[in-house]
């Protein structure tokens, strides 16, 4: 095996953290951080770095923690440790370098608040979600309250209350949308669970029938974005266009599944990413322009 190049460091670094998943979650904190102020700042900014390092912390720890189930998965065998890159020991270093300096970030200038959502987030998903998945199909669900949580973080790092309506909706949108998010992931990767004695929702249901469980959750957050898009939205064009895509998942993932008797589960999947993504940046702009 070469030699690793500083380079390379940096892009196992980057793995380890799982930036392409940190940086939603990032923007999710700062999307509580901007209803509650109505601006970003260099603080939002602050909030942003903290929480995207918290969360490498969490997805570097993940990676320890799984590694010898990673090498037995044709998805996950050529991560950083399973493929034999690095250590278990550097990995566990570089998601405690992750934890401190995020820790630090949001210490210096958040409530202390701040940073104890953050560490209940961290523990929500390597101490609870992820040992669960080894005993219930149905982990996702008490699981998705992982991504409830980012919300409430920039909420609460700018002195929000716990129970204001508006945060509730926004943490309730993300965790049930959740839901629908990981089982279409089962149907694209079930297979591969079942090479580790995963439990699965695929040993309980057909195909089908996730399929059409997962459209029955994608209704409900669709629901639920609609709620928000009409209750704490106020500029209109925003409104409208999260509207317009809004509607468009509903008739596209409906005429799919209840008309052709087919929901395309990867196109799907990215549609259903999108719209977290657009009601995230909505909620940012409608903040920004329209308080």
């Amino acid at each position: 095996m070469r030699k690793l190049s500083f380079r390379d460091y940096i892009k196992i670094i980057l793995q380890l953290g799982k930036a392409r998943i940190s940086l939603p979650i990032a923007l999710s904190a700062l999307t509580g951080y901007a209803l509650n102020t109505g601006i970003i700042g260099i603080e939002g900014l602050y909030l942003s770095i903290g929480v995207f390092l918290m969360s490498s912390s969490s997805s570097a720890l993940n990676h320890w923690q799984e590694h010898g189930i990673d090498a037995k998965m044709p998805r996950t065998q050529n991560r950083p440790i399973p493929s034999g890159k690095i250590s278990p020991l550097f990995a566990l270093l570089i998601a405690t370098t992750y934890f401190i300096s995020g820790a630090v970030v949001l210490l210096i200038h958040f409530p202390i608040i701040a940073l104890g959502a953050s560490i209940v987030t961290l523990a929500s998903y390597n101490l609870f979600y992820t040992p669960l998945k080894k005993q219930t199909a149905f982990a996702v669900v008490p699981g998705s309250l992982v991504g409830a949580l980012p919300p409430y973080i920039g909420w609460l790092a700018a002195g929000g209350g716990l129970t204001n309506q508006t945060i509730f909706l926004v943490a309730v949108f993300f965790f049930i949308g959740q839901i629908p998010h990981f089982w279409l992931l089962l149907l694209m990767f079930g297979k591969e669970y079942k090479l580790v004695g995963y439990p699965s929702l695929n040993d309980i249901f057909t195909e089908n029938q996730i399929k059409r469980l997962s459209y029955t959750w994608i209704l409900s957050t669709i629901a639920i974005a609609l709620t928000i898009a009409l209750k704490v939205m106020i500029g209109r064009t925003v409104i409208f266009i999260l509207l317009f895509y809004i509607f468009y998942l509903l008739f596209s993932t409906t005429t799919q599944l209840l008309v052709k008797k087919n929901l395309p589960v990867r196109s799907t999947f990215f549609k259903l990413n999108f719209l977290y993504l657009f009601m995230m940046i909505a909620l940012i702009v409608d903040s920004l322009f329209h308080r």
